[in-house]
């Protein structure tokens, strides 16, 4: 990982592997976080915000899940494993931190999947939010 990047922004780095490795792994807490720890760059994340939305994300899989199945054009098993990780992450902030802004959300999502997804990943992360969003975050969208 870069020198350059937020701690949020490694933070958010270190949850989509820690999902990763909990949906194809079917790693535990315990295991996800020994493996988070061991890698360099770590200490330089935002921890509170990894552990938070880790937790969470895994937690409410199901609810995020049914909140993005609207949005998605197959099966949620159909979309790839990284970018399932993605998504899941983006919903649990949209829906449970109102406190971040959506587009802040989106682009880092969208940046995810830039990094880590397939070649046009970004763009279906984004389609998938953006609606979601427009569903989550009315008032926000809400012109002034």
């Amino acid at each position: 990982m870069a020198g350059s990047k937020s701690p949020r922004r490694r933070a958010r780095e270190f949850v989509i592997q820690g999902l990763y490795q909990w949906l194809v792994g079917g790693q535990d807490e315990a295991s996800i976080q020994v493996q988070a720890e061991s890698v360099a760059g770590f200490d330089k994340s935002d921890l509170a915000l990894y552990t938070t939305l880790l937790e969470e994300a895994r937690n409410q899989a199901p609810a995020l899940e049914a909140d993005l199945a609207p949005h998605i054009d197959r099966r949620w098993d159909e979309v790839s494993p990284i970018e399932r990780c993605i998504l899941l992450l983006g919903a649990c902030e949209l829906k449970l931190h109102p406190e971040t802004p959506y587009r802040v959300i989106i682009n880092e999502a969208i940046e995810l999947a830039k990094t880590y997804g397939g070649t046009d990943g970004h763009k279906f992360v984004n389609g998938v939010l953006d609606k979601l969003a427009a569903v989550l975050r009315t008032a926000e969208l809400r012109p002034r």
